[in-house]
């Protein structure tokens, strides 16, 4: 099982932590690590991603501070690069 300590290094960020860091897709924290490993699992499962299947894909998961619009962003930006 991997958790998110298992996910990059400092100085070496997985894609996804970096595109949440680049599209400001967390703010206190709380919800993070399992947006950032929910949406590796999403990325690595799908097909095809827009904002739709990415919301659909994290509704389980949270967040009382973003309102999710940068959170998206983050998973499509990520998944172009992963």
């Amino acid at each position: 099982m991997t958790t998110i300590e298992g996910v990059g290094a400092p100085g070496n960020l997985h894609p996804m932590q970096a595109a949440f860091q680049d599209q400001h897709g967390l703010q206190c924290g709380f919800c993070t690590p399992g947006m950032i490993m929910a949406a590796i699992d999403l990325v690595k499962r799908a097909e095809r991603l827009d904002e739709r299947a990415v919301r659909e894909g994290l509704e389980g998961n949270l967040c009382r501070c973003t309102g999710y619009h940068n959170i998206v962003r983050a998973v499509l930006q990520a998944a172009e690069r992963m």
